[in-house]
């Protein structure tokens, strides 16, 4: 089982930007995996923030997300990144990272325990 921790979240203010971090460890070739950010807010369904297939190829993004974060993956390092832009208070909730196999869903996949981000005007 592969096992994912999220780190990089924080508060920050309308506008500025955060660098959120997935390191993954434990069974599974990351480098094989599709990558994604996911957002719950409070009282609100878990949402798709952007995706990333094998070799950074295949990248989605949530109409919300596009031309503000960046994600991005360091399969070297087993790492999943998601550079956050211009920040927006409805950006705000837990950011979780999570992977899966190639046509499998995410809910099957590995999650990680997520990092909270908070946005405040």
């Amino acid at each position: 089982q592969m096992r994912l921790m999220e780190s990089g979240g924080g508060s920050v203010q309308a506008g500025g930007s955060l660098r959120l971090s997935c390191a993954a460890s434990g069974s599974g070739l990351f480098n094989l995996r599709y990558m994604g950010w996911f957002r719950q807010a409070p009282g609100e369904e878990r949402e798709a923030v952007a995706s990333i297939g094998p070799g950074g190829a295949d990248t989605t993004y949530a109409d919300s997300a596009k031309g503000r974060f960046t994600i991005s993956r360091d399969d070297a390092k087993k790492s999943l990144y998601l550079q956050m832009n211009k920040l927006k208070q409805e950006d705000s909730g837990m950011y979780y990272c999570a992977a899966r196999i190639s046509g499998a869903s995410w809910e099957g996949g590995s999650w990680g325990q997520g990092t909270q981000v908070t946005v405040f005007s």
